[in-house]
């Protein structure tokens, strides 16, 4: 295999804590803006949070979603309102972008965002979402079993 054959493989990970300015800009941590600076798509995610894919990235999750039944009326929606509420954008020189009002509203960001790394993207939450969200997974997850075939299959 030729390297320009090889897939960039971007892992984002951590916990960031940026803030939106006046203007809905969301200052991308410093460690993920080299991965994001071709471009991103911001979307809608579950729980109420927004997904940060790179643009490469997206577009492969996007034709992977074409190339499957359109028989479920679940999977429907989903990929109508994923791609529906897509957003493209480039960072800035200062590695803001920008957060359409709609996703924000959805969201529920307003000033103070956590930003966490998982896997292939980003997913930027309202700090207290955040909070709530870990308050309530916190005592599940600490009996799961990294290996249990119940919780990661496959792995």
């Amino acid at each position: 295999m030729r390297v320009e054959e090889v897939a960039r493989v971007v892992e984002f990970l951590g916990t960031h804590t940026p803030r939106l300015d006046e203007k809905g800009r969301l200052f991308l941590p410093a460690r993920f803006r080299a991965a994001l600076a071709e471009g991103l798509v911001v979307t809608t995610g579950q729980e109420n949070c927004l997904y940060v894919f790179p643009t490469e990235e997206f577009h492969r999750i996007s034709t992977l979603m074409q190339g499957t039944s359109g028989s479920s009326r679940q999977l429907r929606d989903f990929v109508r309102v994923f791609r529906a509420r897509a957003h493209p954008d480039v960072p800035d020189r200062q590695g803001r972008v920008t957060i359409p009002a709609s996703l924000r509203a959805y969201a529920g960001l307003e000033k103070e965002c956590t930003v966490i790394g998982n896997g292939a993207r980003l997913e930027v939450w309202d700090s207290g979402a955040w909070s709530d969200y870990l308050a309530e997974v916190m005592p599940a997850y600490s009996s799961y079993s990294v290996g249990s075939e119940e919780v990661v299959p496959g792995l």
